[in-house]
């Protein structure tokens, strides 16, 4: 959701006379779609067929790469905003544009160290940990 708020926002100004918010769109574009379409894939719990797929692992590069490229769009759309622009609603689409930004590079910093703890199997938990060994 937050992410679809950044390229709407974005969107709806005249993003296309600067080019620095081509690139804010493209990395919010694409991985919205990406982020949505893993979503599908583990609602419809498709990863279960596709077991050869390390999940964990492509979880956790994804997120990473995501937040990387999240803080060059974060930094690119908060550096573009220009507070003394002739278009009051532009500024202030950019500039909420550019909040969300920072909460979606959080959000997806946030889900790379969960899916760091999942891949090295640190994120077990009462319900799935067993005591194997009582001496």
């Amino acid at each position: 959701v937050l992410g679809l708020l950044v390229w709407a926002l974005v969107a709806d100004t005249t993003y296309h006379l600067h080019a620095a918010y081509g690139w804010v769109m493209f990395v919010s574009i694409f991985f919205w779609i990406v982020t949505v379409l893993f979503f599908v894939t583990y609602l419809l719990q498709l990863q279960l067929k596709f077991y050869v797929i390390p999940w964990p692992l492509v979880l956790m590069i994804f997120n990473a790469v995501a937040t990387v490229l999240y803080i060059t769009a974060f930094v690119t759309c908060a550096a573009a905003v220009q507070p003394t622009s002739w278009r009051q609603w532009d500024y202030n689409r950019r500039a909420a544009a550019s909040f969300f930004a920072c909460l979606v590079m959080i959000t997806y910093g946030v889900s790379t160290f969960f899916s760091f703890r999942a891949w090295k199997g640190l994120g077990s938990n009462a319900a799935t940990s067993q005591v194997t060994d009582y001496a």
